[in-house]
């Protein structure tokens, strides 16, 4: 099983560099981490009073391991989670916040478990986490990323602006998909045809 920092440091490799995307709500961004997380944390890395790009831009690959670990594995309580999950959810923790959280939260309550969808792990999600790990544990981390898969599906649907992150200019699978898909067994994959068939009504 891999530790924190070996899943954090490959969280920072699919995140990449910096970016600056006008389409993308997370604004600045470096190693993953956001302008907006860098203000919440006061991280003034170039100490002129204030966060801004130039800050994200000083960031290093070290300092975003360590905002991961810290901030999106650790305080959200993702470690006290069976550990076949910590991978998918840590990673989907870093790109979509307390979302990821919820996604397990609702996959939880069709599994049979009795949670609130509210976005933090507290005893009540954890211990039916557990339980349903403890039924199903060839099917949860599936069923997880599967529900990754089609949380990115729902927003590329509602927000035009954001499908180009779901679907290749090409037409294949886009970086949401093909991450969501990394911690699903390859037997759940979409074929092509399949993914083409769920896209269509793009246009």
């Amino acid at each position: 099983m891999q530790d924190v920092r070996q899943i954090a440091e490959e969280i920072v490799g699919r995140e990449g560099g910096f970016v600056n995307d006008p389409d993308d709500p997370g604004g600045a961004t470096n190693f993953g981490v956001t302008i907006h997380t860098m203000r919440r944390l006061r991280l003034d890395l170039d100490r002129d009073g204030d966060v801004d790009v130039h800050d994200v831009r000083r960031l290093t690959r070290a300092q975003a391991v360590d905002i991961f670990v810290l901030h999106y594995f650790e305080r959200p309580r993702i470690a006290e989670l069976p550990a076949p999950l910590h991978a998918t959810v840590f990673d989907m923790y870093v790109n979509a916040g307390g979302s990821a959280v919820k996604i397990l939260q609702r996959l939880l309550n069709t599994m049979g478990q009795s949670v609130t969808v509210d976005g933090a792990l507290g005893p009540q999600s954890i211990g039916a986490a557990r339980a349903a790990y403890a039924a199903a544990p060839d099917h949860l981390v599936d069923a997880y990323g599967i529900a990754r898969r089609n949380y990115y599906f729902r927003i590329a649907d509602n927000r035009p602006a954001s499908r180009k992150y779901a679907r290749t200019r090409a037409g294949g699978k886009g970086g949401w998909i093909r991450r969501a898909e990394e911690f699903i067994a390859p037997r759940f994959h979409l074929t092509d045809a399949q993914f083409r068939e769920r896209v269509a009504a793009w246009g």
